[in-house]
């Protein structure tokens, strides 16, 4: 059943996500010899959530950078990279994980597919999985149409460098009832701290870096999304310096031509085969 915030984010199509790309190769975090891996956002528990994430590695820093939309308005979103830096590719999750049946893809059942908290994504203080995975008072706040921007730099392990296209993309928050706040009568206690509505915990959207784990055991069920790319660009690419926008807008403008030397075909013999 399509949500009630999908119709509201029609217009979120490949548009922000070049214009992200375009503002993050510019920043000196992603710099022409910091390759930066894009991470498309697709919406869980059909929230209609979706958006772009950039991730780069310079040295042992990790810039993250995030533009979503359909997210809970005024609410915090918890986020985090969640995944494996031992070897196994996660993935992110569909309905199907719903082993209970409820109608609602809760964390514990979608960490089977896209793996524990490895780095919480936090707007300040630490991000330590263990002791921030659950702190939402330092979590980036939708704003009152459900958007948010993120951006920060942090020190990681080396574990943590090596295995990046390891690792992936999830935020936290969803509206059952449809009153533009987390409660617990919308879908009651979380499974993972009974002090906080189902509605805090449970994963609006999912990206993986497609292609990039290669080689590496998988783990989970499918990816989310209609298609065969769908969760992350094609598979392995990297983003890196003005050349990638260059290409993304290239790519863009061949596509406008076929289908505009497409139609004139059809047109010109009237649609015959």
């Amino acid at each position: 059943m399509m949500s009630k915030r999908t119709s509201r984010l029609a217009a979120f199509t490949a548009l922000p996500a070049a214009l992200l790309t375009v503002a993050a190769v510019s920043s000196p975090a992603f710099a022409e010899d910091t390759p930066a891996y894009q991470i498309d956002l697709e919406q869980l528990n059909d929230t209609g959530s979706k958006g772009t994430a950039l991730v780069s590695i310079r040295g042992d820093k990790l810039t993250v950078w995030i533009k979503s939309e359909g997210l809970v308005p005024g609410q915090p979103s918890a986020q985090h990279l969640h995944g494996s830096t031992d070897g196994h590719d996660f993935v992110c999750p569909d309905a199907s994980a719903d082993t209970n049946g409820d109608k609602i893809l809760n964390n514990t059942e979608a960490t089977v597919h896209y793996g524990d908290i490895n780095i919480a994504l936090t707007v300040s203080g630490d991000t330590d999985a263990a002791t921030s995975g659950l702190a939402v008072d330092r979590m980036p706040v939708a704003d009152q149409e459900g958007k948010i921007t993120y951006k920060r730099t942090i020190p990681v392990s080396p574990d943590v460098v090596e295995k990046i296209k390891d690792l992936h993309i999830v935020q936290h928050g969803i509206d059952r009832n449809d009153n533009n706040k987390y409660d617990f009568e919308g879908a009651g206690k979380s499974e993972l701290d009974p002090k906080l509505p189902q509605e805090a915990t449970a994963p609006a959207n999912c990206g993986v870096v497609k292609g990039a784990a290669v080689g590496s055991v998988p783990v989970g069920g499918i990816e989310t999304g209609t298609g065969a790319e769908a969760g992350g660009i094609s598979s392995g690419t990297v983003i890196g310096g003005t050349a990638a926008a260059t290409m993304a807008a290239a790519g863009a403008l061949l596509v406008a031509r076929r289908r505009m030397t497409s139609g004139a075909a059809t047109a010109k013999t009237g649609g015959a085969a």
